[in-house]
């Protein structure tokens, strides 16, 4: 609730009681789609096109997956035969990805998903859509749930208790975009992957610079020190783009 005033505040500091008005519509619309989410079955074993297509499409677009179709499904793709053990989620906003990653992960996979609600770039969800989350885990998966700033040391000490070995498979790294947020979270979670693991980048592309996202100028600086590949649709599209590093 205290996220929901929160939020409820800043839009009318911001944008007035009109705007309020509206978001309070989508809202609510919101939850009428995440109760349609909540009782319909979900996908467990299909392809990497069809779990992507389910995350863009399902209960009025309820999850609202931020991707390029075709990049995605390139990730997607590598993780279904990968099948991480493991996996660390640094912004997780609509879900979309946190569902793919339960997915396509080893059957008894721990993952974490770390989102800070309010976040600058599009972060934050509200409380109630937990209990919806929580339904993503298949078979013996453990999902942990953590509404927090990455940055701040409480939240990196309580990840490390959810790690069984102490160590991540797959670290997707899709939180603050700035170029020293992201770069802080690279420095302090890529630690944690293990030899043989995945960091992933999201929006590697040329943003426009209103937008204030410089992963692009991190990514650029970091990626020939290891072996990488990107996965771009088209290289003018100014939105998105996946990097990923081979531990």
């Amino acid at each position: 609730m205290f996220y929901e005033i929160k939020i409820a505040l800043r839009t009318i500091r911001r944008e007035g009681v009109g705007s309020l008005c509206r978001k309070f519509g989508v809202y609510f619309r919101d939850i009428a789609s995440g109760i349609v989410f909540f009782c319909q079955g979900l996908p467990r074993n299909g392809s990497p096109d069809q779990l992507v297509d389910f995350s863009f499409d399902t209960a009025g677009k309820f999850l609202q997956l931020t991707q390029v179709r075709s990049e995605i499904i390139q990730l997607a793709a590598v993780l279904k035969q990968f099948q991480p053990r493991t996996v660390v989620e640094i912004g997780t906003a609509h879900g979309g990805t946190l569902f793919l990653w339960c997915a396509l992960a080893h059957p008894e996979a721990t993952i974490v998903s770390i989102d800070l609600p309010g976040g600058i770039h599009g972060g934050g969800y509200p409380y109630w859509k937990t209990w919806v989350y929580r339904r993503f885990p298949i078979r013996s998966q453990k999902l942990y749930l953590l509404r927090g700033d990455s940055q701040a040391p409480e939240i990196l000490t309580r990840l490390k208790t959810f790690l069984p070995d102490g160590k991540v498979d797959f670290l997707f790294i899709d939180g603050n975009h700035t170029y020293e947020g992201v770069k802080a979270d690279f420095q302090n979670y890529a630690p944690l992957v293990s030899k043989g693991g995945l960091v992933v980048f999201h929006d590697i592309c040329t943003i426009p610079t209103e937008v204030n996202c410089q992963v692009d100028e991190f990514w650029n600086e970091i990626k020939n020190n290891y072996r990488h590949v990107e996965f771009i649709e088209n290289p003018n599209q100014e939105k998105c783009g996946i990097g990923v590093i081979f531990l």
